[in-house]
Formats: C-alpha cells, structure tokens, sequence
C-alpha cells in the first residue's frame, strides 16, 4: 500500500528552486533512501513533508490524506515524525525530559510511561544514563536519543535525516540495525544518508536526487550495482 505519495514537488528558496517537480512513492513498511550529494534537495524534501517549508506547487499526501499545507504539528499527528541532521537534542535537558518532549501530542500518561520504558528495552544506554543530560552524552547515544525521541510521538513514518553523519563506524552498524529494527516491527522509514553504500545496503527501495531532481530510482540491490551510482556515490568498494 502506497502510504507517503510526493506529487510534482516543488520548493524555492528565494527565487532558487530547490526541488523541480519529484514525484515518488513510499510503500507502507518499507526502507526507501534518497542519495545524493550535498544540495541535491535531499533535507529539502524531507523539510517539505515535514511542514517546515511550504511548496511552490505540487502535493503531499500521507495515508490517503492531504497533508501539503499542514502545519507541522499537525503533520506530527498524523503519524510522521523527523530525526533531524545532527541530532538536535536539548542539551540542557535529561534524556527522560527530551524523550518526553516526544510525546507532546499525546494525552494519555500511562502510555507515555510504557513508551519510554519500551525504549529503554531498545536503548540500554539511555536507560543507564536517564538522569544524564543530553549534552554529556557521546554523539552515537545523541542519535539514540534522537531516534527515541521521535519514537514518542509513535510514528507510522519515520523520516531520518542523515543518522550516520559524524559516527564512528561501530557506532555507524548500530545505527543501521536499529533502523532495521524499526522496519521489522512496522515502522516505515524514509532515510536521507550521506553514506550512501550502508544506505542501499538496508533499503528496499532508492531514489537518487540531482539539483533538485530524481535522476534514478530502483531496489537498493539494483541501485548498488548500478554503475552511475557505483561511479558517483560509492567510491571503489
């Protein structure tokens, strides 16, 4: 089922087009990437769905819904949530006060409770470090954090704007087997990833972006064995 359908998306930023008419799919349960290289529109896109920038023209829907001039709380609510670039945690905050900032929407405390618990099931580290505050943690725990955090609001849509980024590898594999994770109890992810070779490796389904166009699209298999993309992105692997 087509959950997140992008329709002739546009987004200028004064005067500059952004992103010129995309249009893709995101299949219910599934792990689709979008590479490209650094101002290809690839945040854009994801800001767009978010409701933090409005389009030019064209639409967005989610769950059969329209959701291209929503607010972002609104958009929240529908069952989207986004881990921003750089993890964007409240420093000054405990983990247990920027998890429940996750929850902001939600009304009903006894399972705000039984979410986070569930995320320190997912997260030991979190768990151990519950009273610590968020800027004492290690980038890799920042970015647990963030996923958590985003899990609050108990989304149908993860959206992750570029979760390796300044990773050390181990903390890199962590990253993606969590992101897996989510895939296999239902969640499904739309991931932005500058590490575009761990990206294709775990996603169903690719879309490489150029200046603000979708240039290529396939299974992650086919787009890794793609010679444009081996060339452009991968480097010799």
């Amino acid at each position: 089922m087509n959950m997140l359908k992008v329709t002739n998306l546009k987004v200028s930023y004064g005067g500059i087009e952004a992103l010129k008419g995309i249009s893709f799919d995101v299949e219910q349960g599934q792990i689709v990437t979008l590479i490209g290289a650094n101002g290809a529109g690839k945040s854009t896109t994801l800001r767009a769905i978010s409701g933090l920038v409005k389009p030019a023209s064209g639409s967005i829907n989610f769950m059969g819904q329209d959701i291209t001039n929503l607010n972002p709380q609104r958009i929240v609510s529908t069952g989207i949530s986004l881990v921003p670039e750089g993890r964007r945690v409240f420093v000054n905050l405990t983990v247990k006060e920027n998890l429940k900032i996750g929850a902001y929407l939600r009304q009903d405390k006894d399972e705000i409770e039984e979410t986070i618990q569930d995320i320190y099931r997912r997260f030991p580290r979190l768990k151990e470090r519950e009273w610590q505050l968020a800027g004492t943690l290690s980038g890799g725990e920042q970015q647990m954090l963030a996923v958590g955090r985003a899990m609050m609001a108990r989304p149908k849509l993860m959206m992750m704007d570029e979760p390796s980024l300044g990773l050390a590898p181990l903390v890199v594999k962590d990253i993606f087997s969590i992101i897996r994770d989510l895939k296999s109890e239902g969640i499904t992810i739309l991931l932005i990833e500058q590490n575009a070779n761990a990206a294709l490796r775990c996603a169903d389904f690719g879309l490489v972006l150029e200046t603000g166009r979708i240039t290529l699209t396939g299974t992650g298999e086919s787009l890794l064995n793609n010679e444009q993309v081996k060339e452009a992105y991968l480097g010799a692997d």
